[in-house]
């Protein structure tokens, strides 16, 4: 079907299973894979009636569930597995498996949306169309959209515009410009609120009036610790600091934070000291050089100790060739090198392979230079990526860097290299891999030439007659004859006359 009927449109979407696709053919049919890495395409239910595309569609996916909501004039389709079940012609936040309302807003907006963007943590955010002239509202966690008795957020934009979904900030853009709308961690509010009496909100103030030599910082400290609550006000501190875009304030938090600690016994070092680290690199990557916007949610090394991998943030780095910035972020979070700049290298060197200005080799002794004996690093992968480029000279000279010969023996079968594979093979001593090579080529050459490459290699003639012996006989015959070998084959014919 889509192949026949095209893909009208695609949209990426992240589950539990890695990234996920859902397309919209020219026949008005959804398809989707949960995980490109293993590609099962499902193809969704038909929804009745569908002439044209949907004015605006989206996919959610939450508890290994993924659905497809979508927007027919004026009603709304929620497709899963099974079926095609209509909602209400208002806008639902819907419970995964409930059909229990939640919310109900009023947008205002006479144009039918251009877009419907699902963020788990805020809601469903429909794009306006162009000249729409706002964003509609986005709201705080747990708030769903548009719930009555908060202000909507509003991006005064003009033109042509698209949103973008992600964990926990919805964002709204144009070709250069883009508007993100955070949502604010209550230790966040709970500190900054106007008049604010929490822990957190008196533990800055305090730090800041000891700035200022001033007795005020005593009488802060004071109250806190009367009610029991600086170990609450210290982490409130910590896990603001993570939330703040700004480093100006994530310092100022993070100076109360140490300056709470200091009243403390036996206060843990461990999450201060990763809010730390994970701050400077969050504000490494969010340098405008660099203009990867990551919110602490998005960002994989939780501060709070949450297990993901640790190799996400420089792969996205690694995937934009920002090569040194990922190494330095490795060797900061003293990543193992299998785990972090090997990796960075070996995706390097599988780059540098493509660029075609420079002699063989060059490349191939640059990559040396750079690589030497790095633990992790497989010259292998990286002559497999040349050899994939065209570039099979270079595919070689890096296989003679490469130690290991079971590594190097099937790309040389692969590339056609078979009398330099099984050179390689009789070297390594391996006497499984010179079998591999000699049956290869057994295949491969006709019977005259395969007699005559044995001959340049005693070792592997060696072992292939006693191969024959025991598996071809009547092939070893011929071995002698060729060989002129007349008491071998005498030999042959006295033990074949017992059996």
């Amino acid at each position: 079907e889509v192949l026949q009927n095209h893909v009208l449109e695609a949209k990426v979407f992240h589950t539990e299973y890695g990234t996920g696709v859902a397309i919209l053919t020219g026949a008005h049919r959804f398809s989707l894979t949960t995980n490109i890495d293993d590609l099962k395409l499902r193809r969704m239910p038909e929804v009745p009636g569908l002439q044209k595309p949907p004015s605006c569609w989206a996919v959610l996916s939450q508890d290994r569930v993924t659905i497809v909501l979508l927007a027919v004039g004026q009603d709304l389709y929620l497709l899963d597995n099974t079926s095609c079940s209509v909602v209400v012609s208002e806008l639902w936040q819907l419970a995964m498996g409930s059909r229990e309302k939640l919310c109900e807003f009023n947008s205002s907006i006479r144009s039918p949306p251009k877009q419907m963007v699902c963020c788990p943590l805020t809601g469903l955010c429909p794009a306006p169309q162009a000249g729409g002239g706002h964003a509609p509202a986005l709201l705080k966690h747990g708030a769903g959209l548009g719930s009555p008795g908060v202000p909507e957020l509003r991006a005064g934009m003009a033109g042509e515009q698209v949103g973008a979904g992600a964990e926990d900030v919805p964002r709204l853009g144009q070709p250069l410009t883009w508007f993100f709308f955070p949502i604010f961690a209550e230790a966040s509010q709970e500190i900054f609120k106007i008049a604010s009496m929490a822990p957190g909100a008196l533990l800055l103030e305090a730090q800041k009036e000891y700035e200022k030599e001033s007795q005020k910082a005593d009488e802060y400290l004071r109250e806190i610790k009367d009610q029991k609550l600086l170990p609450e006000a210290v982490s409130q501190c910590i896990e603001a600091a993570g939330y703040e875009h700004e480093p100006d304030t994530q310092k100022s938090l993070l100076r109360a934070a140490s300056f709470g600690k200091c009243f403390i016994d036996k206060f843990p070092p461990e999450n201060f000291v990763r809010m730390c680290q994970d701050l400077r690199v969050l504000n490494a990557i969010r340098d405008y050089q660099i203009g990867i916007p990551l919110t602490f949610t998005q960002y994989p090394l939780s501060a709070w100790g949450c297990a993901a991998d640790p190799t996400m943030c420089h792969t996205r780095l690694v995937l934009r060739r920002l090569y040194p910035l990922a190494i330095r972020i490795c060797e900061y979070l003293r990543l193992s090198e299998i785990q972090g700049v090997s990796r960075i290298l070996a995706h390097w060197a599988c780059y540098k392979v493509q660029q075609k200005d420079k002699s063989d080799e060059e490349v191939a002794h640059a990559i040396n230079q750079k690589l030497g004996d790095t633990p992790g690093i497989s010259y292998s992968e990286i002559a497999a990526r040349a050899y994939d480029c065209g570039r099979t000279e270079l595919a070689i000279k890096l296989l003679e860097y490469e130690p290991r010969s079971g590594e190097q023996v099937p790309l040389l079968l692969k590339m056609k290299r078979s009398k330099l594979a099984l050179s390689k093979a009789i070297e390594s001593g391996d006497t499984d891999l010179v079998y591999t090579v000699v049956l290869h080529l057994k295949n491969e050459l006709n019977r005259g030439t395969f007699f005559m490459t044995l001959q340049n290699q005693p070792v592997a003639l060696s072992l292939y007659r006693q191969f024959c012996k025991h598996q071809e006989r009547e092939t070893l015959k011929d071995l002698y004859n060729q060989d002129d070998n007349h008491q071998e084959l005498g030999n042959f014919h006295v033990h074949s006359s017992y059996s």
